[in-house]
């Protein structure tokens, strides 16, 4: 059995790969097309025209399900391992709120482009990153928190460098973009896809977009912990039959309720 047929290790491996491949692809796509700069462009504005919007937000519409369904998994392995411990149950579950919000910025950012509805984009840019970088933090103090009982203090410090790196790319990315954005350079920057290396700005413009796929990273870079923790786990679906038919029958007229009990691996 390969690695990453151990458990539900599988779902953290796919959303990260296959969010990698979306930033990429779009990339390429934009690129090959003459669409963006080389040189570090936003990566919303390489899923801004088509043909690569389309692959941008079909694929990061993806990405937000296997993000739900990865955040999903954690919350009930976290629950199953602490089911007396009251401050880690209610921590978990403030996790799991936060993550399902973070991938429904996501959502948004996949389905609204940055040069269409750039405040709902920039809506959706905030839910995913900003409440994700505290579910980040929440997912840290949970490992803190399990430490040395359930895993070694190891996993605590890889999981603590990656959200210092995502913290730290946020406050990059945000002081270069207020700076950019300031009126200083111009206005109408938003729509703006190509730069001259000689403009005013393109030092803050570069600055705040490498900070960007810094932050991306980073924040797919900490799916990559829950690696070895999902290989220790897998989920059974339980389906109750009450009855033998799907009909409406009035309750006096069933003889002969059934449960049937199938239990299979996801």
């Amino acid at each position: 059995m390969w690695w990453f047929q151990q458990g539900l290790s599988v779902l953290p491996v796919a959303l990260v790969v296959w969010s990698a491949a979306s930033f990429v692809f779009s990339y390429i796509t934009a690129i090959v097309l003459h669409h963006v700069d080389p040189l570090v462009p936003y990566i919303s504005d390489t899923g801004t025209i088509p043909p690569e919007r389309c692959l941008f937000g079909i694929m990061l519409n993806i990405s937000t399900f296997l993000g739900m369904a990865t955040m999903y998994v954690r919350y009930k392995q976290v629950y199953a391992l602490n089911p007396e411990k009251s401050k880690i149950l209610k921590l978990n579950k403030i996790g799991l709120s936060l993550g399902l919000m973070s991938c429904f910025g996501l959502c948004i950012i996949a389905n609204f482009q940055k040069s269409i509805l750039y405040y709902i984009h920039v809506v959706g840019a905030c839910l995913t990153f900003g409440v994700g970088a505290i579910y980040m933090l929440v997912q840290t103090v949970l490992s803190y928190l399990m430490q040395p009982e359930v895993h070694s203090k190891d996993i605590f410090w890889i999981r603590l460098t990656m959200l210092l790196w995502c913290c730290s790319s946020i406050v990059s990315m945000f002081v270069s973009s207020v700076v950019l954005y300031s009126g200083l350079y111009g206005t109408n920057l938003v729509q703006k896809l190509h730069w001259d290396p000689q403009e005013n700005g393109y030092t803050a413009h570069i600055v705040s977009t490498v900070s960007e796929w810094s932050l991306a990273f980073s924040f797919l870079s900490f799916f990559l912990t829950y690696i070895r923790d999902f290989q220790k786990i897998s989920l059974r679906a339980v389906v109750s039959l009450h009855g033998q038919t799907l009909y409406n029958t009035p309750r006096s007229f069933v003889t002969d309720e059934q449960t049937l009990l199938i239990a299979g691996s996801i």
